[in-house]
């Protein structure tokens, strides 16, 4: 049975170590959402797009960049970034890319 264990824990540790990265990757990909959702809002309702952009940064993880553009009387915030590897022992799992666009309508007589 000892002998079953100690071959079976390096397996159950790597697979464990395996989840807890895909879970960072999702909780990354739910925070870049979010960036690109919150910072369109604020354009779309009139604040300066400079400071919308810098409202999505302290949202976003600090891979992720951002980028506001209007199309119309629509405001399309684009997102994305990569996300890293966790290296270590898990060294060959590759980097993940999230990436995110949220479009919000022009609020009347709102920002430039």
């Amino acid at each position: 049975m000892t002998a079953e264990l100690a071959l079976a824990l390096p397996l159950l540790l790597a697979l464990t170590a395996g989840l807890v990265w895909l879970l960072a990757v999702a909780i990354a990909q739910v925070r870049t959402v979010d960036a690109a959702r919150e910072a369109a809002r604020a354009v779309a309702r009139g604040d300066d797009p400079d400071a919308a952009l810098e409202l999505g940064r302290r949202i976003a993880p600090d891979e992720v960049r951002l980028s506001v553009r209007r199309v119309g009387d629509r405001v399309v915030v684009r997102a994305r970034g990569r996300i890293n590897g966790p290296g270590g022992v898990l060294g060959a799992l590759p980097g993940a890319t999230v990436e995110a666009e949220a479009v919000a309508i022009a609020e009347e007589g709102g920002g430039p």
